[in-house]
């Protein structure tokens, strides 16, 4: 994940992209985003309007686009799901969610030098095998509602601190978060705050976003 240099240096911006876009027309809104603060890392997460993955020429076709935009800024692009076209299209890193591929199968693919996240909803445990088995970040949520997928699992404050007062693997923070409520989590010692429609939907654009969310972090102390 991208190092930061923020008055916050305990989080960072974990972007996600919408789950359907032309990817030569998000290009810019990427662009923009990404060139207006610091921002960790850029996750490609598209889906099919039934809710199933992306084909894999659709996401061929996004990483083909985006990849170049990201390591012009030293931004990691981590796909989701789908280790096998992340280690293939040489993306930085892959996401697996409880109903993926398992960590140890991601980490064999995916090699020692590139990022493997975990989902762990709201559950400790799943964060403590996750962390134990060497995943390079763990991923709570959802912290508030949202309209990117169903919520079957509720997260809370409290859940980000005890793990970033514990244990070294950094946590992300997922599940409506927006520039209006995510202070509580970034002093609670989240590492990553992961947006969606916080950024992408954003009255003012999402470059305006990004640069919102990253004076919200620089003023929030943690703790």
């Amino acid at each position: 994940m991208a190092d930061h240099d923020t008055g916050n240096d305990a989080c960072l911006l974990y972007l996600i992209t919408p789950p359907a876009f032309d990817p030569k027309a998000f290009a810019v809104d990427l662009a923009a985003a990404l060139d207006a603060g610091p921002v960790g890392a850029l996750q490609l997460r598209l889906k099919a309007p039934d809710g199933m993955p992306g084909s894999d020429d659709d996401i061929r076709r996004a990483v083909d686009v985006l990849l170049p935009i990201c390591r012009d800024r030293g931004v990691p692009l981590i796909l989701n799901d789908r280790p096998d076209l992340a280690a293939d299209t040489d993306c930085d890193g892959v996401h697996v969610g409880q109903g993926d591929a398992s960590y140890r199968d991601a980490r064999t693919i995916m090699g020692g030098d590139r990022a493997v996240g975990v989902t762990c909803h709201a559950s400790r445990h799943l964060a403590m095998e996750a962390g134990e088995a060497g995943a390079d970040y763990v991923a709570f949520g959802a912290f508030f509602p949202t309209g990117t997928k169903e919520v079957t699992h509720h997260a809370d404050a409290e859940l980000l601190r005890w793990w970033s007062e514990i244990f070294v693997v950094p946590c992300v923070a997922i599940g409506g978060i927006t520039v209006d409520n995510c202070a509580p989590l970034v002093a609670a010692g989240a590492d990553f705050l992961a947006v969606v429609s916080g950024v992408w939907q954003h009255a003012d654009g999402p470059a305006a976003a990004v640069a919102a969310f990253n004076k919200v972090i620089a003023d929030t102390p943690v703790g």
